[in-house]
């Protein structure tokens, strides 16, 4: 027997055990969604997940930090996860009850819509007996519908529940993470005299306090929900089921590695607005106005502009690539689950139920792409602000610089004006090379 006969044989197994009788009479346009849907993809969906796992092993192998290395500001982990768990431990917890507690909520959204068109409206069955109660049509479908209406007002309320206490949880954090800040600011030699402590304080922490409240809800919550629909999606069909998977592997594959260069842009987008509050605070104290200071003030002005332009275009085409994604699988649904419907596979109410499950399905999936998202992004920030004050403790603490005296915040800020157009030149090699590079 040939490889392909073998090959053949193996589709025609794994189409039996999903329940699927896969014969030559089977149409021909059906034949290729049955390879890529049964065979292909989930061959990519475990390549690209063993991939993943590997290297996320990989990188916390490497990023393994000593136990006597010192906290970079008193009070903060070296991590962002256990910054965040450290305070918020116990709302953590409650945050992640709430989210499991509206899954079988959810579950009950999906399935009583399909009840609806399958039981309700088939007037050939009625009257049946509920609970030793005799009920007719407009009855029943009165009671699915108040049900229905019952689950939405429950599954409401426990969003708007968990959404005002997420709020509760990243507004204290962020006050005691602005503290701590503050606190090891104040402590410097030279505290008058950094200007950075400005945006930092005002614009980098707060994507930092907004994520504490979703470090563990928002992947719990979201992937729960994913895992909810998916597996209503396989009770209704398991190959309808397995076809909602069928974009996953691509989006897993690019979307992360666009987001890589996305991180990068960050990266100097910060350090271009930390340079610019150096300027602007340097050319503050001089008492006479210098042409210099406005060419300078211009070029990162532009600089700045260039750099978020990039970023924007980046984050949109990335935004755009993954609706794209998403709305190829309603494609697979409507045709290969309209020939299901015809073939008396699958019923209607089933199939409109799996369409609007798919509809909800995309959601969690966006936000996890999100999360992801906002996790590199919040990393950056966090390394940020914990690497500018490890780097300050250096500047102010003699000790560690025994031979010449340091030069001070100040002097430092007066010398950046004359280093300017070096600093550009440097930042623009080290931006194609690390861009590139990915």
């Amino acid at each position: 027997m040939s490889l392909l006969n073998n090959y053949h044989v193996f589709v025609h197994d794994v189409s039996a055990a999903f329940g699927y009788d896969y014969s030559d009479a089977t149409p021909d346009w059906v034949h290729p969604f049955i390879h890529i849907i049964l065979v292909l993809t989930p061959t990519l969906l475990i390549s690209v997940g063993s991939y993943l796992v590997l290297r996320g092993l990989l990188k916390l192998w490497r990023r393994q930090v000593p136990a006597s290395q010192p906290e970079p500001i008193r009070g903060l982990d070296i991590g962002l996860f256990s910054t965040v768990l450290r305070y918020s431990r116990r709302q953590q917890s409650q945050m992640i009850m709430l989210s499991l507690i509206a899954m079988p909520i959810l579950y009950l959204t999906l399935e009583l819509p399909k009840q609806i068109v399958n039981n309700a409206l088939e007037a050939a069955r009625f009257p049946i007996d509920i609970f030793g109660y005799e009920v007719d049509q407009v009855t029943f479908l009165l009671l699915l519908c108040g049900l229905y209406l019952l689950a939405i007002l429950l599954n409401g309320l426990n969003k708007y529940a968990l959404n005002v206490f997420k709020g509760y949880v990243a507004e204290r954090f962020l006050r005691r993470f602005r503290l701590l800040i503050y606190r090891q600011w104040q402590k410097g030699a030279n505290a008058s005299d950094q200007s950075e402590i400005v945006p930092i304080l005002a614009q980098e922490v707060e994507p930092v306090g907004g994520f504490a409240a979703e470090v563990l809800t928002l992947p719990i919550l979201q992937g729960g929900t994913l895992l909810t629909i998916l597996l209503f999606m396989f009770i209704q069909d398991p190959v309808l089921g397995a076809a909602a998977l069928t974009v996953l592997p691509i989006q897993l594959v690019l979307l992360p590695k666009l987001q890589r260069r996305v991180n990068v842009l960050s990266r100097i987008r910060i350090k271009e607005v930390r340079h610019l509050g150096r300027q602007l605070s340097n050319q503050l104290r001089e008492r006479q106005p210098s042409p210099n200071g406005l060419c300078s003030a211009s070029a990162s002005f532009r600089e700045l502009e260039r750099v978020r332009r990039r970023l924007f275009r980046l984050k949109f085409f990335i935004k755009a690539l993954n609706n794209f994604l998403t709305a190829l699988t309603p494609f697979l649904f409507y045709s290969l689950g309209g020939y299901f419907v015809i073939e008396g596979r699958i019923s209607l109410g089933a199939l409109v139920a799996v369409l609007a499950a798919h509809k909800d399905f995309s959601a969690p999936l966006k936000e996890l792409f999100r999360y992801y998202q906002t996790l590199e992004d919040t990393k950056i920030r966090y390394q940020e602000i914990t690497s500018f004050f490890s780097k300050t403790e250096l500047l102010s603490d003699p000790r560690q610089h025994p031979g010449p005296p340091v030069k001070s915040v100040q002097t430092l800020a007066q010398s950046s004006d004359r280093n300017h157009h070096s600093y550009f030149a440097q930042a623009s090699t080290l931006r194609g090379i690390t861009y590139e590079g990915i």
